[in-house]
């Protein structure tokens, strides 16, 4: 158990036993709980926590030191914009992990294949992308998570090891789950808002203010905010942002890379 949480639960058995104690000062008690559960929302809310469970936000110290980032992509596949950025990633010869949403991998299998047989990782993003996600309970979680685990290793043929919460919102009761089914909870180092931002050079900028090796980027290709010129804000940011990677001596890597080392089929 986490350490926060296990205090959280200790709050709450010793106001319990307070109150029971001293029946005068039970308004203590139920203010001690009170002020607890703000402090669990407040780390449920904030997608980088790390008060909740283990939350991989930068890659490990040798990936860094080998001058690795991770682009991660969120929300699809999308049939209308996946191909045009795994044509990207060719021509600029990098990886990136792609945390689907399992229901429209069981749509798009072909798609999913397709990521994965041109070097790319695909990971767990839940099955459905509920927007109650954070206020599911062990059975929501369990049905969630373990629906896209079977989903996504029936189309790629590769289970798999890492989650991302939708929205990166969770709650105390998701560690354990995740821990049942041997999956990393990972967030990211900043983030470009290109779901609701329609300025590539805005999502650009946030991106690359101070990018360095070991950073986890987030982009999307599945919910992805479209730019003046009416395409995919992802389309019109990736050549700029891996031209700003190349120059600074980055290259992106799949998370199974950086965690593991260089690549081979088995960590896809």
């Amino acid at each position: 158990m986490p350490p926060f949480v296990a205090a959280s639960v200790a709050c709450h058995v010793g106001a319990g036993a307070g109150a029971l104690a001293f029946p005068g000062q039970w308004e203590w008690a139920a203010g001690a709980v009170a002020l607890n559960h703000v402090a669990l929302t407040a780390a449920g809310l904030w997608p980088r926590s790390t008060w909740l469970g283990p939350n991989l936000r930068r890659l490990p110290a040798a990936s860094a030191e080998r001058g690795e980032v991770a682009l991660t992509i969120d929300d699809g596949p999308e049939p209308d914009v996946t191909p045009a950025v795994l044509d990207l990633l060719d021509r600029h010869g990098a990886r990136a992990t792609f945390f689907c949403i399992a229901d429209r991998a069981a749509r798009h299998p072909e798609l999913c294949r397709e990521i994965v047989a041109r070097g790319h990782s695909v990971q767990n993003h839940s099955q459905r992308h509920a927007h109650n996600f954070s206020l599911l309970g062990p059975r929501g979680f369990a049905r969630e998570l373990g629906a896209a685990q079977d989903t996504v290793s029936a189309v790629t043929g590769i289970r798999p090891r890492f989650f991302r919460a939708p929205a990166g919102l969770r709650n105390p009761l998701l560690d354990r789950e995740l821990r049942r089914l041997d999956l990393q909870l990972v967030s990211w180092t900043r983030r470009g808002f290109d779901t609701v931002r329609h300025e590539p050079a805005r999502v650009l900028q946030t991106l690359t203010r101070g990018l360095a090796a070991g950073d986890i980027l987030l982009l999307h290709d599945g919910n992805a905010a479209r730019a003046p010129s009416g395409r995919p804000v992802i389309l019109e940011v990736l050549p700029a942002l891996l031209e700003r990677c190349a120059a600074a001596g980055l290259h992106s890597v799949t998370l199974p890379e950086a965690i593991d080392g260089p690549a081979t089929d088995a960590n896809r």
